[in-house]
């Protein structure tokens, strides 16, 4: 969990390692709804698919839409801090749609012995709890002198979306936002890289993931209906779009 004082803009810290030098690793990602920092160190450096990208050690990312892979040979350590995403913008200035699926280089916004060094401390500290210490310092240094600039409307419909699993109205949480239709979406998109409409979808493929994951469902109806979709096919067509595959073969 992350730390108190950056727990209004971090929603979580993931922690992904392995000691073995032989090893190698494909690990898959889909879409979340949310940015993030990551810091990897590994062996052989880590490259991301179908992007071909070879990664540095501190990066920050956008939204993932479209399923990639993290592709890594050998011993690997990798911390990622799960951003809330109401923050790219106020937080780091940039425009979220303009990483969507892409990433950003902390380099382009720190001097270049800035991200040297605090490359250099993270590899260099000898714990993964000091590492978290480090990332959890930078992402202070950034973000204290601008929570005041949130836009308070927007990361409340951010958490009304992600606590109700998407399945909320989207009209419905404008008129809660005291927004009108157009209003809310302009905003809601400026802030987050997406759409209301696509966050909420976001959101509820990752409920219903989940719950295929951990197999918590007697057929695949139920999970059709306790996550909202409208009918199977819906929920077949929605799971296909995220991951590149069927419900079914995603089981396999």
């Amino acid at each position: 969990m992350p730390d108190k004082s950056i727990s209004l803009f971090v929603k979580n810290i993931w922690v992904f390692e392995s000691k073995d030098r032989n090893l190698k690793t494909s690990l898959p990602f889909f879409a979340d709804g949310y940015p993030g920092v990551m810091f990897q160190q590994t062996d052989n450096s880590l490259i991301v698919r179908p992007h071909d990208k070879k990664m540095p050690d501190v990066f920050l990312y956008g939204q993932t839409i479209k399923p990639i892979e993290l592709e890594i040979s050998g011993a690997y350590l990798l911390i990622i801090f799960q951003l809330y995403p109401f923050v790219l913008r106020t937080f780091f200035n940039l425009v979220p749609q303009s990483i969507n699926d892409n990433c950003y280089y902390l380099d382009d916004m720190m001097a270049d012995d800035g991200v040297m060094a605090l490359a250099n401390e993270l590899q260099a500290s000898d714990s993964i709890e000091d590492k978290i210490e480090v990332i959890t310092s930078l992402l202070l240094s950034f973000l204290e002198r601008k929570k005041q600039d949130l836009d308070d409307k927007i990361r409340e419909a951010v958490i009304r979306i992600i606590r109700t699993k998407g399945q909320e109205s989207i009209l419905a949480i404008a008129a809660i936002c005291n927004l009108t239709m157009r209003t809310f979406e302009r905003r809601f998109r400026n802030e987050t890289g997406l759409s209301p409409k696509q966050f909420s979808q976001i959101i509820q493929f990752q409920a219903s993931m989940e719950q295929l994951t951990v197999k918590d469902y007697s057929k695949l109806s139920d999970i059709v209906y306790q996550n909202g979709f409208a009918d199977q096919s819906h929920f077949i067509r929605v799971f296909k779009a995220f991951t590149g595959k069927t419900p079914k073969a995603f089981k396999k």
